[in-house]
């Protein structure tokens, strides 16, 4: 249900207000221009109103206040932050993206968290995996195709497509080094060395386009690496390769095997101690087409990781019902309405004691210190 006017709401329901650039990422947003008040009634059993109405932000049944990781901005708070007001951080993305949110006494100033670390509230740790069959669905291109394509369109063994080249793991360094013993097609602004066709030469915008995953899913293996190595921290980096059928060579989440379809499906680039050593690897298995194919068994077989396979089950969002963002919403609704209900009883019984005010911690977003990828066997921390 949709209102157009803050006045008529029901006095004992929280008030949540999107507080994003614009009122962007709000799930509701403004009906012709008009701010609206949108009743969540959800699945949890909470009830709410969401807006992006700023103007609310001091009445009291205005319990909530959502922001989006990179939108945040200290120059941007609501302020002064009343007794009552909660604020919750809804970001998906790893701290490189808002390095502010790295330092405790920021991420503190947060009572409720959905992030990519399953240490927060709301955990949106598989937000890559779209749906629990976005991993087997698609059926890959055949190894044989795969070899014709590079012979007949010149197609290298890996293919690497970044647009973040100033990272602190120096990963450019590392690939460079790695084409040195292996051809290496380079689509991206990093290292490029080949062209995507001139609709796709945006990937950060195309990532998911029909035509560049079918272009990609000509390649048997994806140089596939994290902008940060945090331990949940997994992105469409890894997840992109896996749905079309292409062994990612991955570095990032050190805990990555715990998410994987099987134990089986990719290349880790800390089992080598150097480019070389990997490019070694991955010839042999570009030339040993049964070895390569074991990579892709979960395509055929399915997912046999029964972790994930529970995660993803249990999980309350994925593609085409509810996404992450309505998700959180009605997890902080929920955590306001108890909130409130607990206030309500104190009143009648002052014995009563209130639940502790929740606060975040760098668990909830943090990453252990970056540090650059092994090259001949060497490690240099930044």
């Amino acid at each position: 249900m949709v209102q157009s006017a803050s006045l008529h709401l029901a006095e004992n329901l929280p008030i949540i207000i999107w507080w994003t650039a614009n009122g962007n990422l709000s799930p509701h947003g403004t009906i012709d221009g008009k701010v609206t008040y949108t009743l969540l009634t959800c699945h949890n059993g909470a009830t709410c109103y969401s807006t992006v109405d700023r103007d609310v932000l001091h009445d009291k049944r205005t319990r909530g206040i959502l922001f989006y990781g990179t939108d945040v901005d200290p120059e941007d708070f609501p302020l002064p932050r009343r007794e009552w007001h909660e604020w919750a951080l809804i970001h998906e993305e790893s701290p490189l993206n808002n390095y502010m949110l790295s330092h405790n006494p920021m991420i503190q100033l947060f009572n409720h968290t959905a992030t990519f670390s399953h240490k927060s509230d709301y955990p949106l740790t598989t937000f890559a995996i779209h749906h629990p069959d976005y991993l087997t669905r698609r059926q890959p291109v055949s190894t044989k195709q795969k070899n014709a394509a590079q012979k007949s369109k010149g197609y290298s063994p890996i293919v690497y497509l970044q647009t973040h080249c100033d990272v602190p793991s120096d990963r450019d360094s590392y690939v460079e080094e790695l084409m040195k013993y292996i051809q290496v097609d380079s689509y991206g602004e990093c290292l490029n060395n080949k062209d995507l066709p001139f609709h796709l030469r945006d990937p950060a915008a195309t990532f998911e386009h029909n035509d560049l995953l079918d272009l990609l899913a000509e390649y048997k293996f994806a140089l596939a690496f994290e902008n940060a190595y945090c331990d949940d921290y997994m992105t469409e980096k890894l997840i992109r390769p896996l749905h079309i059928g292409v062994v990612p060579i991955y570095k990032g989440s050190p805990v990555v095997q715990k998410w994987m379809p099987n134990n089986h499906s990719i290349i880790m680039i800390e089992d080598f101690n150097s480019p070389k050593e990997l490019a070694e690897f991955i010839t042999y298995l570009d030339n040993n087409d049964e070895e390569y194919e074991k990579y892709l068994e979960f395509k055929i077989k399915g997912i046999t990781n029964s972790h994930l396979i529970n995660y993803l089950e249990k999980r309350e969002w994925e593609e085409g019902m509810k996404d992450f963002f309505r998700g959180f919403e009605c997890h902080l609704c929920k955590q306001l309405a108890e909130r409130m209900e607990a206030e309500q009883k104190k009143k009648l019984n002052p014995a009563v004691t209130l639940p502790p005010i929740r606060i975040a911690n760098s668990s909830h977003l943090g990453c252990p210190m970056p540090q650059r990828l092994q090259i001949q066997g060497k490690e240099e921390q930044l």
